[in-house]
């Protein structure tokens, strides 16, 4: 090395050395939340667990609502109350409104192109208004209702086909979710009958969502670690490239049998299919791989979360008795005992849209929020927030905050009911404390389908059913631990004995309110 070059690369060293300590200072003036202290390279990885939101939920005790981590390289803050979710997502929602890079939105989500991790801008504008005017829209959910009364009749039939045979409960509302959405979005069902039992296809499809929601819920080293990213340590880019290759030969394959057939039919693939030669709105016409990515969104998300949530609910009014003698006396009084529960029944049954409510709060289906990136630097609670941080919204957290919840591990619907202190939160993404669909601009697009889902669903299955637990177990002795990843599942499935309690021939009968 020449005197001059090692000159020039001491001089190199020193500025760098010299940016470096002004960076850290100049952060440190700027006042970062609070947090743990952060491991070398790795950062605050370690502190995650393998629950993070209990884990985030027990370092915000220590260190408030408001905290930074270290991920590796990323800047992390994570929200753990009300008024701090709704600093972010309604005060600074524009500036919170994009995805951090990350393995499951490239190697899973066709590259961002789908509508849950899109960059925020006029795609994303325009995928998200064709899901809100011929997905979503109160128009378009009214058109399907006969679709899913005529599921959840196949449902109530199978299980009270099933004898004094235990049923997994959430298996069997799984395969209702799909082939509800199956007959909406491509016009068949999924499972070629209502249990989805002994059709190969049905089972690995099942498969391919819950692997979805495990691996979209791992906190993946290469996310934050971009150097290590090639070296796969956790196996998890490999796992998803191989998930992706299955999702798009059975997505292929619909959109392909749909072109065969010449398309026709009232249902959403069509419509997609249509708008690849017409633009509809912003941003221009869809492609194919947006509108596979599009049927990857509604298949993922709108199965597994409000499967999940049913579940839930029905385990909580088994542990609670007195709770679910209540329901099915309301829903007695509105419906009846010589008919299933219709969809126009839903306004009515007060009782049960607390319980669902309370379901929710205790049990959010996504415990924490899809995360999202500062595309500026900004101020939140006096506290410095930098460019380019990940935003994690602890909603399991702020949903059991005892400033906000008495007794809040308690399971008490009553606390939603007329008169009661939170008679008028929704869970709509309007008040913060309960927010199971996240909030502001990146609020989950079918919140209004899985809404009608959730209720229709536990009003049936409460009003047909009385539930007993196998093996003589005790309502009190029920597991109710979580199993962790993108949703919140069951660790151990509801297998339950159903009793039906309506009229005979009420689960013999074809016929379905409409």
């Amino acid at each position: 090395m020449t005197p001059l070059s090692l000159i020039l690369g001491t001089i190199g060293l020193a500025i760098f050395v010299y940016f470096l300590l002004n960076l850290r200072t100049h952060r440190r003036c700027l006042r970062l939340p609070p947090g743990p202290k952060p491991w070398p390279i790795i950062g605050n990885l370690p502190h995650m667990g393998p629950m993070p939101h209990h884990s985030l939920a027990a370092m915000a005790r220590t260190y408030g609502p408001l905290m930074h981590l270290r991920l590796g390289f990323v800047d992390v803050v994570v929200a753990a109350s009300a008024s701090v979710a709704s600093q972010f997502l309604k005060t600074h929602d524009t500036n919170f409104s994009s995805r951090p890079p990350n393995a499951g939105a490239k190697y899973i989500a066709y590259n961002y192109q789908d509508l849950v991790f899109a960059p925020y801008g006029e795609r994303w504008r325009m995928l998200r208004k064709i899901s809100s005017v011929h997905l979503f829209s109160g128009k378009a959910l009214d058109e399907f209702r006969h679709v899913r009364q005529e599921e959840v009749a196949v449902l109530t039939g199978a299980i009270a086909n099933a004898g004094q045979k235990p049923v997994n409960l959430g298996q069997l509302l799984n395969v209702c979710t799909a082939n509800t959405l199956g007959r909406v979005m491509i016009g068949r069902r999924v499972f070629s009958d209502g249990s989805g039992g002994g059709d190969a296809k049905a089972d690995e499809f099942k498969s391919m969502v819950v692997e979805v929601m495990v691996l979209a819920g791992v906190f993946n080293i290469g996310d934050f670690i971009p150097a290590l990213e090639w070296l796969d340590l956790q196996g998890v880019a490999a796992k998803m490239k191989n998930l992706h290759k299955r999702f798009d030969t059975f997505l292929t394959g619909i959109v392909e049998e749909h072109k065969q057939i010449n398309g026709g039919g009232q249902h959403m693939l069509s419509t997609l299919i249509s708008l690849k030669e017409n633009a509809d709105g912003e941003g221009g016409k869809l492609t194919d791989t947006e509108i596979k990515a599009l049927l990857l969104n509604m298949f993922t998300a709108g199965t597994d979360t409000s499967s999940s949530t049913v579940e839930w609910a029905i385990a909580e009014l088994i542990r609670h008795p007195k709770i679910l003698a209540q329901v099915q006396q309301e829903l007695d009084s509105i419906v009846g005992q010589d008919r299933l529960v219709s969809e126009l029944d839903l306004p009515q049954l007060t009782y049960l849209h607390a319980v669902v409510k309370e379901t929710f709060r205790l049990h959010p289906s996504t415990p924490l929020s899809l995360p999202r990136m500062a595309a500026e630097s900004c101020e939140i609670n006096g506290y410095h927030i930098p460019k380019g941080s990940t935003l994690l919204v602890n909603v399991w957290a702020i949903a059991r905050d005892p400033d906000q919840w008495p007794n809040p591990l308690e399971f008490r619907p009553e606390r939603f009911l007329e008169g009661s202190e939170k008679a008028n939160v929704d869970v709509k993404g309007n008040d913060f404390e309960v927010i199971p669909f996240g909030a502001g601009r990146r609020i989950c697009a079918g919140m209004s389908l899985g809404l009608r889902m959730v209720h229709f669903l536990t009003a049936s299955l409460v009003h047909a059913f009385d539930w007993d637990l196998p093996d003589g177990l005790m309502p009190k002795q029920l597991n109710m631990d979580e199993a962790y990843g993108l949703t919140l599942q069951r660790a151990k499935p509801l297998v339950v004995h159903p009793r039906p309690r309506l009229s005979p021939h009420v689960y013999r009968s074809s016929t379905v309110l409409k």
